[in-house]
């Protein structure tokens, strides 16, 4: 999305992606509001529309059996009023086609970064295996978007900050059984959670587990992991015997973690190079997307005329902190609630969501802090293609 932006305003940038293709079982999904709403400002909304998805306008969670509203998006004062759904690969692909139609977007698939160049104290490019041989890419600005376990933020020795994460979640795809149910995305039962995405065919499907309790689940075997599943779906009797090796089931080890400075000269981080996400509220998405369009409003000027210096670099973190740190920190208190919930004990968070069902207005609340976060970006006037 940062390239797409940069070159789009006449910003020579070249995408390096490690992987020959997108083609790969991404575990977000989601395009928020806000996303789309930055798509219809760049006049390229109608042709992401046309692609195969899936729209949600309300957001459920099947509690104990019991269907609950939890979240109204038909009501955001936006133009997409609803969630869309679909695969990862279809958006990049999507955001790396519009990217081509502009001369100064070079994106080079199969090239990984594996280091970054110093000239003193200033990073000036980074080092890429490339299907050829190694090769180095010098830059007036180097961006790290390269995720939680970021080479870039390693080897630019950038301090992160941990957080606190009690659990852990196990993706895996599970077929859909005939006449399924209503999307729902969130089913609790018995003490145990679940998420369900839509996929037409199959659900991606992700269940929650205590921090490093996957080698307990795996010695407790397939059968009694299955049970469980159906236990809280139990619409997916029919189909969950696919889960039949655990290679088809992938432990997500999850983090939250935040840069303590998210560049330093010639570096900047974002997205989850700069702070990694809980999948909790499925927000990761919409705030890298919102980092790249806030960064793209801050330095366009500055990367056209070759000058970009810290302080500019410290106006994107600071544009950008103080959100990232509001959904943080509601990660946080969301898991300590999940992982205390046990069988018999889940009134207060049935209590909590059955206030919903009477309060459109919280509802209405919920919904805008999901689907446009607690600081929405929009595309700066300066991001349309330069002359």
């Amino acid at each position: 999305m940062l390239g797409y932006l940069l070159a789009r305003a006449g910003v020579k940038v070249m995408v390096l992606e490690k992987h020959e293709d997108f083609f790969r079982d991404f575990r977000g999904d989601t395009i928020h509001p806000s996303t789309m709403e930055v798509l219809a400002e760049l006049g390229i909304l109608e042709q992401f529309l046309a692609l195969p998805h899936d729209e949600m306008r309300f957001a459920r969670m099947n509690l104990e059996g019991k269907l609950y509203p939890v979240a109204d998006f038909s009501t955001l004062e936006t133009r997409c009023k609803f969630m869309a759904f679909i695969p990862q690969w279809d958006f990049l692909n999507f955001l790396s086609a519009e990217g081509k139609k502009y001369p100064s977007f070079d994106l080079r698939m199969g090239h990984e970064a594996t280091d970054v160049i110093f000239d003193d104290e200033r990073i000036v490019g980074v080092r890429v295996q490339t299907p050829a041989g190694e090769m180095e890419v010098r830059a007036d600005l180097v961006v790290g978007t390269d995720g939680r376990h970021s080479i870039i933020r390693e080897k630019a020795g950038l301090q992160t900050e941990s957080f606190g994460v009690p659990i852990d979640v196990l993706w895996m795809r599970i077929a859909k059984p005939p006449n399924p149910p209503e999307n729902t995305l969130g089913y609790f039962k018995n003490g145990q959670f679940m998420v369900l995405i839509n996929r037409k065919d199959y659900y991606q499907g992700g269940f929650l587990i205590p921090k490093g309790g996957f080698e307990e689940i795996k010695a407790e075997g397939l059968d009694a992991f299955r049970k469980k599943i159906v236990s809280i779906a139990p619409f997916l009797e029919s189909t969950v015997h696919e889960i039949d090796d655990w290679e088809k089931v992938k432990l997500l080890t999850v983090m939250i973690d935040r840069l303590k400075q998210w560049y330093r000269p010639g570096l900047l981080c974002i997205g989850d190079a700069a702070h990694a996400m809980s999948p909790a509220g499925g927000v990761g998405i919409n705030l890298a997307i919102q980092d790249a369009v806030a960064t793209a409003n801050i330095l366009v000027a500055k990367l056209r005329s070759g000058t970009v210096g810290d302080p500019d670099l410290a106006a994107v973190q600071e544009r950008r902190e103080p959100p990232t740190k509001t959904i943080q920190g509601l990660q946080v208190r969301l898991h300590q609630v999940i992982i205390n919930v046990r069988p018999g004990n889940a009134r207060r968070v049935i209590l909590f969501v059955n206030v919903l069902r009477f309060l459109p207005f919280l509802r209405k609340r919920i919904a805008r802090f999901i689907g446009l976060g607690p600081q929405p970006e929009h595309v700066s006037n300066d991001l349309f293609e330069h002359a």
